[in-house]
């Protein structure tokens, strides 16, 4: 036996690779969390029918309440290509619950970038993790891109309108592109806070994961 075959045999089996190539153990971890994640931040929106002004600010408490479920996630990536196909997941969750496929769009791009902040941790750093998921917390814009583009269109969208008019009413005074680039940004905010969170929550769980 090789000195080079005795380094890799004692080597720690929960070494991040840098390989893509997911186990069953991959796929299912990120199938539990992304609709771990997507429930809790679904249900926390849904207080938004209240009215438009709980809706945005629900919307960024979500993503603190969301951030134990992720960085629990983020214990469990072994390798390159989780966190992005968790953010596919997740975005292709809610475009069958009727988000634009701009959102979708986002999601994947954030997660993308996501992946990217914990590479450069090398998948072992606290605040690599931490700073992964204040990133992917910026995919709450996504859904309002189609107001972006066009307000109009967007107010009288089947859905908008099934909210009754005094809601649409509410909503066309109150929710501006300035309102929703705010409320994007108490999102991030909300992100880092959620990351604190679990990490504080998680404290043995990243000490096993060797997330220093």
């Amino acid at each position: 036996m090789t000195d080079d075959t005795l380094a890799a045999s004692a080597a720690p089996t929960g070494r991040r690779r840098s390989s893509i190539s997911f186990s069953a153990r991959d796929l299912l971890n990120v199938a539990i969390f992304a609709v771990i994640y997507f429930v809790i931040v679904f249900v926390i929106a849904m207080l938004g029918v209240v009215s438009p002004l709980v809706m945005l600010l629900t919307l960024p408490l979500s993503a603190i309440a969301a951030g134990v479920p992720y960085m629990l996630f983020l214990t469990r990536v072994r390798h390159t290509g989780m966190v992005t196909l968790f953010g596919l997941v997740v975005g292709l969750l809610y475009l069958m619950m009727g988000q634009p496929w701009q959102s979708t769009l986002v999601t994947v791009g954030v997660s993308i970038l996501a992946e990217l902040v914990l590479a450069a941790g090398g998948f072992r750093s606290k605040w690599a993790a931490i700073w992964a998921y204040t990133v992917f917390s910026a995919w709450f814009v996504g859904p309002w891109i189609p107001m972006f583009l066009d307000r109009d269109a967007y107010l009288r969208s089947a859905a908008m309108e099934s909210m009754g008019e005094e809601y649409l009413a509410g909503f066309d005074q109150l929710v501006s592109t300035p309102a929703v680039l705010a409320m994007t940004g108490a999102a991030v905010v909300c992100g880092f806070l959620g990351a604190l969170l679990g990490t504080a929550l998680l404290r043995k769980h990243f000490r096993k994961a060797g997330l220093a």
